[in-house]
């Protein structure tokens, strides 16, 4: 089979935060959307990402790019975070899903 023959345009798809914990906290699951497969300059900051305290800002733009709403556009924004707890689980979900 040719690579050419399975690409195609990245699609949203909706991630489910669903635990018990944030059932209990919001009285219902929490839902944003990813792309199904990143973009080659996401997939590129990840590969190059190195954790430590110089670099949080690099962490934080790659993570805006990756929890979106229904229309593909970042939710975390200067202005807009999530609760600590919300964002922790979302990056958990999301990094589970790129490992697959």
């Amino acid at each position: 089979m040719k690579l050419s023959e399975i690409t195609q345009k990245p699609q949203l798809i909706e991630v489910l935060l669903d635990d018990a914990e944030i059932v209990e906290e919001f009285g219902e699951e929490l839902i944003f959307y990813t792309w199904d497969r990143q973009p080659l300059e996401i997939f590129m900051q990840l590969a190059n990402l190195t954790v430590d305290a110089d670099n949080n800002n690099g962490i934080i733009d790659i993570v805006r790019k990756l929890i979106l709403d229904d229309k593909g556009k970042e939710i975390i924004t200067p202005n807009n975070v999530l609760p600590t707890k919300v964002l922790m689980k979302a990056i958990a979900k999301v990094t589970e899903l790129l490992g697959k």
